[in-house]
């Protein structure tokens, strides 16, 4: 069987292995090439972790905030509001107690697969030396978000995800860099990341194609409905194949809508800035819970990032946001380089209003399939989502229920 992948990103990638597995012939599509997107500037953190979707019940008061903070965690462009009313709307139905748990659900179900699917990829590859599992912190400052975090704790446990609490003396001794600012800390010792998340991706990309995938640089605007969908692209284009993946990313509502399909897809404007050789600062991701943004020790430098702008896919980057990241950063680590001496980055994370990806058949051509919208879990959930792409095509029981992640929830 002949698959097309639109998206040569981190989930593209991973989905076109779990296909030549089975013996498919594969060819991705991408109108920039591979890795152009978020996959290149992630935090290169595996968080199989995180449960808990962003529009939560105590999220709805602090909406109005969002709008007046344009440097805060979770901001919006207010030239963008207009476009974002329909997103926000459901938004907020997301976070409705009973609409939050359904999330919860699915997240779980899905972050349950990430890792062993992420280290079965790995050591099938050959990659396995990208992948470090040195556990994960997530640090916090006030005592008051302690019983919070103990809860959470309690639900992480009971989705199988180790964890342990930390007084601030036990952070410090693991992470001697971080100032005595910290209350505590969450730990996950089976945490893992990524020692640079552009080289893996490529890494993937090569080996796919060492093993007979085929790549074209093309932009699909659009496929045609019939049993072998056809791929169209400008000035004549066209490929027809036996079925379609749509792993575009942010850039894939347009196709989706052309499809039957009208997902309320958002992009989360994620900023970080890199220090090259900065190394041994620390020793595994630190999260920071009050401030919104993780710092990763990647194999090519330290990366800050982190924080989520909703602006859309034209406003220029607004690099006071990861200006911002730094300086809180400063006071809450020591031994931080020169902010001048970092390489900034902006990138397009696809956003659903519950944090669940679409998973699953074009309402108009069961030959299509959607494989997008990870949001901040791209890299975490993207050789779990292969696999179930996988169970699609072979027309078997997917691993996991896929009614959270449908495009028709909407």
């Amino acid at each position: 069987m002949k698959v097309a992948i639109v998206g040569a990103g981190i989930v593209g990638v991973a989905a076109a292995h779990a296909l030549l597995d089975e013996g498919h012939e594969v060819l991705i599509l991408d109108k920039e090439g591979p890795a152009f997107g978020p996959s290149r500037g992630n935090a290169g953190i595996i968080a199989h972790t995180d449960i808990l979707p962003i529009a939560s019940p105590g999220m709805l008061r602090k909406v109005p905030g969002f709008l007046l903070d344009p440097l805060g965690p979770l901001a919006i462009r207010l030239g963008y509001l207009p476009q974002m009313l329909p997103w926000l709307a459901r938004f907020l139905l997301a976070a409705r107690p009973a609409a939050y748990e359904r999330s919860i659900t699915g997240l779980v179900a899905l972050q349950q697969l990430a890792l062993p699917a992420w280290l079965a990829r790995a050591e099938r590859a050959g990659i396995a030396g990208f992948i470090h599992r040195r556990g994960a912190l997530y640090a916090y400052r006030n005592a008051r978000d302690t019983a919070d975090l103990e809860a959470l704790a309690r639900r992480q446990r009971a989705a199988g995800i180790a964890v342990d609490m930390l007084a601030p003396q036990e952070l410090r001794q693991m992470e001697p860099a971080l100032k005595d600012r910290f209350a505590g800390a969450s730990f996950h010792p089976d945490a893992a990341h990524i020692s640079d998340p552009l080289a893996l991706t490529m890494a993937l990309f090569d080996t796919a194609l060492a093993r007979g995938a085929t790549f074209e640089k093309a932009e699909v605007g659009n496929i045609s409905q019939g049993e072998r969908p056809a791929l169209i692209g400008p000035a004549g284009w066209q490929r027809v194949v036996d079925r379609v993946v749509i792993a575009a990313g942010a850039w894939s509502k347009p196709l989706a809508a052309a499809m039957g399909d009208s997902v309320p897809l958002e992009t989360e404007r994620g900023y970080n800035v890199s220090f090259p050789g900065v190394t041994g600062l620390t020793s595994r991701p630190v999260g920071f819970k009050d401030d919104g943004f993780v710092m990763t020790p990647l194999e090519s430098g330290l990366r800050i990032g982190g924080a989520v702008e909703l602006g859309g896919l034209e406003a220029p980057p607004n690099h006071a946001r990861t200006r911002a990241l730094y300086d809180k950063a400063t006071t809450l680590v020591d031994g931080l380089p020169a902010f001048d001496s970092g390489r900034l980055w902006m990138g397009f994370r696809p956003s659903l209003p519950d944090s669940l990806p679409v998973i699953g058949r074009a309402s108009r051509n069961r030959n299509v399939l959607y494989a997008f919208g990870h949001g901040h879990y791209g890299m975490t959930q993207s050789t779990a989502t292969a696999g179930l792409i996988a169970d699609l095509v072979a027309e078997r029981e997917p691993a996991i229920d896929l009614g959270h992640f449908s495009p028709q929830r909407f």
